[in-house]
C-alpha cells in the first residue's frame, strides 16, 4: 500500500508504534469533538487518478441509477408524527452506484480488503475489532452524482460511515450537517423540521478528492449539496460491522441496488 495510501503521513502500516499511536489519538479527539474526522491526502496523487480511472468505465456502463423520494428518516411513518409534520416532508436523492462485484480486484476493492485499514478504523472509532462484510454487493459501493444530484438529509442506520471522496465535482457536492441533531432519547422532531425548513445552524463541509472521512452520523442529519457541472461527485464507500459475516438481505439490495445478486 506504500505507493497507494501516504503511509509516511498516515502510518497504517505501523499499528502500535508512537506515530500510530498518535494519530489514532488525533482521530478520536477529533471524532468526539465534531463527530467526525478527515485525513486530507490519504490517498497518494497516482493512486486517485488510478483509482477513478479504474471505476469510471463501470459507473458509465453498468451502474444502477438509484432515485427516489424519502423523509429524512427513509420511512413512511414515524410513531408519534402526524403525516403532514414537516419533518416527514419529502425530497429527492438520486446517484449511480456500482458495487464491490462489479470491480474486481479495482484500488478500492483492495484498500477495503487491506487488514491494517479496518484495524486503524477500529482503534480510531474505539472499537474492539471491524470485519469486512460477506455481501458481495454492500462491501465497496462506488456512487457518481452527476449535474443536479444530491444525497439529500437523512440519519444513517450505522453508528459509523467511512468514505473516500475520489473526484470533486466542478460545484456543489458539499457535505452539509447539524451535528447531535437528536439524541438516543430525544427524537426532536421540532429541530428536524427547523432544519428542513432552513432555520437550523448546520456546518458546510467541502472536501478535496483524497480525503478518507469517518462520520457519525446515526444521530446526526447530514446530507451532500446538490452537484453543479458536467464534472460528477464520486465517492467510494466502505462497510465494516462489529461482527462476522453480515450480509444485506434480498428485499435491501434489490432497494439500493436493482438487483438481489
Amino acid at each position: 500500500m506504500q505507493d497507494t495510501i501516504d503511509l509516511d503521513r498516515y502510518p497504517l502500516d505501523r499499528p502500535g508504534t508512537p506515530a500510530w499511536e498518535d494519530l489514532v489519538a488525533n482521530c478520536r479527539r477529533t471524532l468526539d469533538a465534531d463527530g467526525l474526522f478527515n485525513l486530507p491526502g490519504f490517498l497518494r496523487p497516482a493512486a486517485l487518478a488510478a483509482a477513478v480511472a479504474e471505476v469510471r468505465p463501470v459507473l458509465d456502463t453498468a451502474a444502477f441509477t438509484h432515485e427516489r423520494e424519502h423523509n429524512i428518516y427513509f420511512q413512511p411513518r414515524v410513531e408519534g408524527l402526524a403525516a403532514d409534520h414537516p419533518a416527514l416532508t419529502r425530497f429527492r436523492t438520486r446517484n449511480r452506484t456500482v458495487c464491490a462485484d462489479q470491480m474486481g480486484a479495482a484500488l478500492v476493492v483492495r484498500l477495503y480488503e487491506w487488514p491494517p485499514f479496518a484495524a486503524f478504523l477500529a482503534a480510531a472509532m474505539g472499537k474492539a475489532r471491524l470485519w469486512t462484510m460477506d455481501d458481495p454487493l454492500a462491501r465497496v459501493n462506488v456512487m457518481a452524482y452527476g449535474d443536479g444530484d444530491t444525497l439529500n438529509w437523512h440519519f444513517d442506520r450505522s453508528e459509523f460511515t467511512t468514505t473516500l471522496l475520489l473526484q470533486a465535482p466542478e460545484g456543489g457536492g458539499a457535505f452539509e450537517y447539524a451535528k447531535d441533531l437528536r439524541g438516543d432519547g430525544d427524537p426532536n422532531h421540532d429541530g428536524v423540521a427547523r432544519l428542513i425548513r432552513g432555520q437550523a445552524p448546520t456546518t458546510v463541509l467541502p472536501l478535496e478528492p483524497g480525503t478518507l472521512n469517518v462520520f457519525r452520523g446515526r444521530n446526526t442529519a447530514h446530507r451532500a449539496t446538490a452537484v453543479r457541472g458536467a464534472t460528477p461527485r464520486i465517492i467510494a464507500v466502505f462497510s465494516y460491522y462489529e461482527r462476522p459475516g453480515v450480509t444485506f438481505s434480498a428485499e435491501e439490495r434489490l432497494g439500493f441496488y436493482g438487483r438481489a445478486a
